[in-house]
């Protein structure tokens, strides 16, 4: 099987990577499980994240619908870790953009900046910063 990772290295510019599309089959169970009524939402998105662990998408949802702040910041870490994992399968070496304009990479992005958010929050605001720093660099247009 042959893996094709877009990894752009123009000479005007940081390389831009944009990860993998995640599994159909996760994505439309993502979505009806975000369909869910309120008091049923969390639970459905934790069954997906159960059935596809390595789904970022998955991972940010929960994050959003976690029970608590500190059941969102370890769904936030969670997606964030296993992002950076996905980034570095797709060829990314450590620096380099990783837009928000591309669907694929949302799910990173979105727990990178729960994770921001939570970590401010919960008043470890030195990670907040880092996380927020790292996003102006994968995506300098960013805005917190």
């Amino acid at each position: 099987m042959e893996n094709i990772h877009p990894v752009n290295l123009s000479k005007t510019g940081p390389p831009e990577t944009v990860l993998l599309p995640e599994d159909p089959l996760a994505i439309a169970a993502l979505k009806k499980a975000i369909e869910e009524p309120t008091d049923r939402q969390r639970d459905a998105v934790a069954e997906v994240v159960a059935n596809w662990p390595e789904n970022l998408e998955a991972w940010a949802c929960l994050g959003e619908v976690g029970r608590d702040r500190v059941e969102s910041y370890a769904a936030y870490r969670v997606g964030y870790h296993r992002g950076l994992d996905r980034l570095r399968q797709s060829g990314w070496k450590g620096s380099g953009l990783v837009l928000w304009d591309k669907n694929e990479n949302q799910g990173f992005l979105r727990s990178l900046e729960g994770l921001a958010k939570l970590s401010n929050e919960i008043g470890d605001v030195e990670e907040a910063e880092r996380c927020y720093h790292f996003l102006k660099q994968l995506d300098p247009s960013y805005k917190k």
